[in-house]
C-alpha cells in the first residue's frame, strides 16, 4: 500500500510537472500577444535621424533666402497692421505712419525687431523665422505704402 501511494504521488507529480511546464509555455505566448497589443501605433522620426532619410529643413534666420517682405506681411503684420489692432498704425495711414517716421529708420527698425510698447508690438511681429533683415524689409514694404 505504501508503493501504491507513493506510485499515486508519482503520477500526481508527473500531472503537476506537466501542467507546469505547459501552462508556462500558455503564459509566454499570451505575454508575447499583450506586447504586441501594446505595442506603439507608430514612431516619431525627428529630422537628422537616420529614418528621416536625408529630409531637411531651412534654418531660422532667413538663411534658405529672404522672404517675400509682402508675404510676409500678409502673413504675420496684417493681423495688427491691417485693422489698428493694440492701437497700431494702419497700412497706408499716413498720419498714423508719420511720427514713427520721424523718430528714424534705425528707432523703427528696431522696435519692429526687438518689440516695442510692451509687448504691443511683439519682437519680430512674432515671426520666429524671420531673420532681422526680413523684419526690415516687411517695414520697408509697409512704409512704401504711405510714401
Amino acid at each position: 500500500m505504501i508503493q501504491q501511494s507513493g506510485s499515486a504521488f508519482s503520477k500526481y507529480g508527473l500531472v503537476a510537472a506537466f501542467l507546469l511546464v505547459f501552462s508556462g509555455a500558455l503564459f509566454a505566448a499570451s505575454n508575447d500577444k499583450i506586447i504586441e497589443r501594446i505595442a506603439p501605433a507608430g514612431s516619431v522620426c525627428m529630422i537628422g535621424d537616420s529614418c528621416a532619410g536625408g529630409v531637411s529643413v531651412a534654418s531660422a534666420g532667413g538663411a534658405a533666402g529672404a522672404l517675400d517682405p509682402e508675404q510676409t506681411y500678409n502673413t504675420y503684420c496684417v493681423a495688427c497692421h491691417g485693422t489698428g489692432a493694440n492701437n497700431s498704425p494702419v497700412f497706408g495711414d499716413a498720419a498714423a505712419w508719420q511720427p514713427r517716421i520721424d523718430k528714424g529708420m534705425d528707432t523703427l527698425y528696431s522696435n519692429a525687431v526687438n518689440g516695442f510698447n510692451n509687448g504691443a508690438m511683439p519682437v519680430k511681429g512674432l515671426c520666429m523665422s524671420c531673420s532681422d533683415d526680413d523684419v526690415k524689409a516687411a517695414v520697408d514694404y509697409i512704409l512704401s505704402s504711405v510714401q
